[in-house]
């Protein structure tokens, strides 16, 4: 995931094909950014908040997420951010 944070509003899209791209209201200030990019991957995956843990990237505009649930449903919402089928 390539987060940019201060954006007008909070946004997920096709990035390259390494990553994801998200653009976040929230300053990268004492975890806003982080809070803001969890509450936004769970609405667009449609899980819980509690399903997307950030594994790596705390500080850094590269991170890396796990998302619980079911590995079908993710992928399918997963390709159609980049307009394909799973």
């Amino acid at each position: 995931m390539r987060v940019t944070p201060r954006a007008s509003r909070d946004r997920l899209a096709a990035g390259s094909d390494a990553h994801f791209a998200a653009w976040l209201a929230a300053a990268p200030v004492d975890g806003a950014a982080n809070a803001a990019l969890v509450a936004l991957i769970a609405t667009v995956f449609d899980v819980p908040k509690r399903a997307v843990t950030l594994r790596a990237g705390e500080a850094a505009r590269l991170k890396r997420l796990a998302i619980a649930g079911d590995p079908d449903a993710l992928a399918k919402i997963a390709a159609s951010l980049y307009g394909r089928e799973p």
